[in-house]
């Protein structure tokens, strides 16, 4: 009926309705008709080669834009592929939005196509998931995944869509109608997004008193903070009052790593010595080592920032203040100006963070300053650092992902934007490379994206380098190749031993592989570099064309180590 539309093309007019501008996924089977119709609605649809790199991506997307990253799969095994996305959201606490058909509902427990309980499967990845088993119910089960991804603490949701659901057929008045209802009832009822706010102003004021009291303050930043969009804030606190800040990994950025009151450079001094620590949009996790002894003091009183109330309940700061980072910051700051304190430069606190931070930066120049060949870690990386920091405004997002590689970035790499740095994260995740390439080149189109990758991570979604390459994103992949994971074959004589002693070692690749090759076969472009004149002429002539392109670092496969957990030395 001309006047009709199935389940496809509503869903995917629910979806525009409701703001969804990108998608990412992988389409086939019940789902290539939702995807070519969200096209035809003006939404941007990114194909991918798999649902894993494209949950990624939509993950990434989410903490960029602060909106749902919407990633679209098949059922079953697409589903399950997608869950690293959708775990990886949750991990990471960004909102995202996994869409998968399912089988027709009639024939549901009789082994159909692809067949699984998809709602049990997600179940302790997402916040919440909602199946539409008429097609009257997709508008609101869309609005309502959208919503949830954003409500409180972000995360990850989940919205199935039965292939007999896909099908069916109703009225373009009524579905008309069913949209606007839906966004009355979700969007209209004044329960979306971050709602949390502060509850008792007098909890600010007293972390107002425990700063100004404090004789060893210190700032730390999340990328909570980032993702709330809080830099402005947090320069006015940091400069209103001179406390010294430490940025997390991906809290790098939000002031800039070469600000004055920047402790990064001195994080063991900073947290091991520290009286009061306002901690911003970060969790007391692995990687600011639970808060605990031996890393920090044992009399150390936290102030604790965070979207979730359950959070701070867990972790049992000193003070808890509940809200958006941005929020809380901004009554912090209002706060503060009624009764205005600063350190001052010359205040001993500040001067110890800033001799130690200036000793360390410098014995860390010394050793960039020096040009070895073969390539280990720290000459490419200076290199790299120089050429990303010669692009100026915007700075390029930085996606950097491996073992020895992103440990040495984070070091190494300057970022002086907000938002500009992606790793692995909080679960640590290999893999999430060139998804969060693509999902940086979509949602900052106005950024140079580059991406610093050990060998071992990198191959992980290599095959991605043709999704560049199709979409043409302004992507510039840089392959650290030592021959494997942590470098190439590092076994003693005594590990050497066993019918397959002769096999390539469990950390070793094909040595001096020709990643660069790989995306030339899609028509990108590809370099191989061993020396500094090499890498810069590469760095150069990429950048500027902002078109895809592999770099491919041959690195000494002996230069890295074993690494896994934050190593800090400073």
């Amino acid at each position: 009926m001309a006047d009709s539309i199935d389940g496809n093309v509503l869903a995917a007019k629910s979806l525009a309705k409701f703001g969804v501008q990108h998608m990412f996924g992988v389409v086939g089977i019940p789902v290539t008709s939702l995807a070519t119709r969200s096209v035809s609605f003006g939404i941007r649809f990114i194909a991918f080669h798999n649902e894993q790199s494209a949950g990624y991506a939509a993950s990434a997307y989410g903490y960029l834009t602060g909106r749902p990253g919407i990633l679209l799969t098949v059922s079953g095994p697409g589903c399950v592929h997608g869950l690293a996305g959708l775990s990886n959201s949750a991990a990471n606490t960004w909102p995202m939005v996994m869409i998968s058909g399912s089988c027709d509902q009639s024939d549901a427990g009789r082994g159909d196509f692809q067949e699984l309980d998809q709602i049990q499967a997600v179940k302790p990845f997402s916040k919440f998931s909602a199946k539409a088993t008429k097609i009257t119910e997709i508008p609101n089960c869309v609005a309502q995944v959208l919503n949830w991804a954003l409500l409180g603490r972000p995360g990850g949701c989940y919205l199935d869509l039965p292939t007999d659901v896909l099908h069916q057929k109703v009225s373009l008045s009524e579905a008309d109608s069913l949209i606007a209802e839906a966004a009355e009832k979700v969007f209209n009822s004044g329960n979306q997004l971050n709602q949390i706010r502060i509850r008792d102003n007098g909890l600010v004021s007293e972390a107002a008193s425990l700063l100004r009291n404090a004789a060893r303050p210190l700032i730390v930043i999340g990328k909570g903070a980032a993702y709330a969009r809080a830099e402005a804030a947090l320069k006015k606190l940091v400069e209103t009052t001179g406390i010294p800040f430490l940025p997390t990994p991906m809290g790098k950025g939000l002031l800039p790593d070469t600000h004055d009151l920047a402790a990064t450079a001195a994080r063991s001094l900073a947290i091991g010595n520290c009286d009061v620590a306002l901690v911003i949009g970060a969790r007391l996790n692995w990687l600011l080592h639970f808060g605990e002894p031996p890393k920090w003091s044992k009399d150390v009183k936290f102030i604790l920032v965070d979207i979730s109330e359950e959070e701070i309940e867990l972790r049992k700061p000193h003070l808890g203040l509940v809200g958006d980072a941005k929020t809380v910051v901004e009554i912090l700051n209002k706060e503060i100006k009624d009764d205005p304190f600063c350190l001052g430069r010359n205040h001993p606190w500040v001067e110890a963070i800033w001799k130690k931070s200036k000793d360390n930066v410098a014995k860390m120049e010394a050793q960039l300053a020096k040009d070895v060949v073969p390539f280990n870690f720290l000459t490419p990386m200076r290199i790299i650092r120089d050429a990303i920091l010669g692009v100026g405004s915007p700075a390029p997002v930085v996606v950097s992902e491996g073992a020895n590689t992103m440990d040495v970035g984070r070091s190494v790499l300057v970022q002086t934007e907000p938002r500009t740095r992606l790793d692995a994260g909080t679960w640590g995740t290999m893999g999430v490379g060139l998804g969060y390439c693509i999902a940086a080149a979509v949602a900052c189109p106005d950024r140079l994206v580059v991406a610093v990758e050990g060998d071992s991570g990198f191959g992980f979604s290599a095959i991605e380098v043709e999704t560049l390459v199709r979409y043409q994103l302004p992507v510039v992949v840089i392959v650290f190749n030592n021959g494997g994971v942590y470098g190439g074959d590092r076994r003693t004589p005594e590990e050497m031993n066993g019918p397959h002693k002769d096999d390539p070692a469990p950390t070793s690749f094909v040595p001096n592989a020709g990643y660069h090759a790989l995306i030339e076969a899609f028509g990108g472009k590809g370099y191989i570099v061993g020396t500094p004149d090499e890498l810069k002429s590469a760095l150069s002539e990429s950048f500027s064309a902002r078109k895809p392109a592999v770099i491919n670092v041959i690195i000494d496969p002996y230069a890295g180590s074993e690494s896994g957990r934050l190593q800090h030395k400073n």
